[in-house]
């Protein structure tokens, strides 16, 4: 899966991540006019519908509530419930059978990612993870390619923490390209083969967010934002006992 530009009409990727908004963005895809070919509609398995059976009927509820025939992209949520290996097999089904396009996970980790690769016949071609300046991933990133797996960014503006809207090196840089610092931070994303999924509800910044294409960042600019890294994250700590409990008391498909 190649990073790709949006159309000159709009962003076209839909991140629907299974948080209980799939009825709604069905709703929204049938009324915008726009035909389903031409958009890109992602969702996700959540960790209580991990397994092989559980997963053909997760899978089924979701093309129900969004209203369509096929995914173009389906991840497994988290590497959690000791269920997903059984999933894979599920979605190797899918994806043979046509119903959807592209298979891969979520918030997987180096070790987990490498054996699931490892372990299956058709390997995974996606994996979305947290990646932004502050949180960089370069570990990561390198498993991924060598397995052929498309890094994609959840968060690729932090969610707004680290001041990144202002933050002075994005805005230095951004001087002299006539940029904003997320529109550095975007484009410094781009430039490392990432594929991003910025997530905003105003429409000015939405507009900014795919005005990125008409620069590129130096190995200097570059350089600089790597200095950056803290290398840890500042959103959620997937190591943290109590978020995981919080995780498995969620349930998408009732």
């Amino acid at each position: 899966m190649r990073t790709m530009r949006p159309r000159g009409d709009g962003n076209r990727l839909l991140n629907t991540a299974a948080y209980f908004n799939e009825e709604a963005v069905g709703a929204a895809v049938k009324s915008c006019g726009i035909p389903c070919k031409e958009l890109f509609i992602t969702t996700k398995l959540w960790i209580q519908d991990t397994g092989y059976g559980e997963t053909l009927r997760s899978f089924d509820a979701s093309l129900k509530k969004l209203g369509l025939d096929y995914l173009d992209l389906y991840l497994i949520h988290q590497p959690f419930l000791g269920k997903y290996y059984g999933s894979w097999q599920a979605m190797e089904q899918l994806y043979e059978e046509g119903r959807v396009r592209t298979i891969g996970v979520s918030n997987f980790e180096p070790d987990r990612l490498a054996d699931l690769c490892l372990n299956h016949a058709i390997a995974l071609m996606v994996n979305q993870v947290e990646i932004h300046p502050f949180h960089q991933q370069e570990p990561a990133i390198r498993v991924m390619k060598g397995f052929d797996v498309q890094p994609q960014g959840w968060g690729p503006l932090a969610e707004g923490k680290h001041g990144i809207f202002t933050h002075p090196v994005l805005t230095k840089i951004g001087k002299k390209y006539g940029k904003t610092p997320a529109q550095v931070a975007l484009r410094w994303n781009i430039q490392r083969s990432v594929v991003i999924i910025p997530k905003s509800t105003h429409i000015e910044r939405m507009e900014q967010n795919m005005d990125i294409w008409d620069f590129s960042l130096s190995a200097e600019d570059m350089a600089e934002i790597a200095k950056l890294d803290i290398g840890h994250s500042e959103i959620v700590n997937h190591y943290d006992p109590a978020f995981v409990k919080m995780l498995h008391g969620l349930q998408v498909h009732a």
